[in-house]
């Protein structure tokens, strides 16, 4: 079987396609297997008084149009503007790649591998603004 396989603890809860869902008292596992189903685990959310860096912002546009919160193409616009502008700020390789793989997965409407490839800058970023290099 092919898809997405989710494995949740006890009460996790997970978002998918919009709809907010919560496991039992037991692990379990899940298989998504419909393609592109909008998939987000809520403990990786980010809540939006958190949203005050421009990463975590960029994140936060991605989990509204994965949570159905935003209208797509005006949140894909979004998305590819945050991205482009990360891309003048984080010049080094592997940031570059993350930024790329992320332009990729929303020009191609997969939103949540997106999601993926920029949460991979906040440490990053993290480190940034506690070194005082981003203002």
């Amino acid at each position: 079987m092919s898809g997405l396989v989710l494995k949740l603890g006890p009460r996790e809860r997970v978002m998918i396609n919009g709809v907010v869902m919560e496991n039992g008292d037991r692990r379990t596992r899940l298989n998504v297997i419909t393609p592109d189903a909008n998939v987000l685990r809520l403990r990786d959310a980010i809540h939006p008084e958190e949203a005050v860096t421009p990463v975590k912002r960029t994140c936060y546009v991605a989990q509204m149009i994965l949570a159905g919160e935003a209208d797509a193409e005006e949140g894909r616009r979004q998305l590819l503007t945050g991205i482009e502008q990360l891309s003048q700020v984080f010049t080094d390789h592997e940031s570059r790649a993350h930024l790329d793989s992320a332009t990729k997965h929303v020009l191609a409407g997969k939103i949540y591998p997106a999601l993926r490839s920029l949460r991979n800058l906040i440490a990053r970023e993290s480190r940034l603004f506690g070194q005082g290099g981003m203002a």
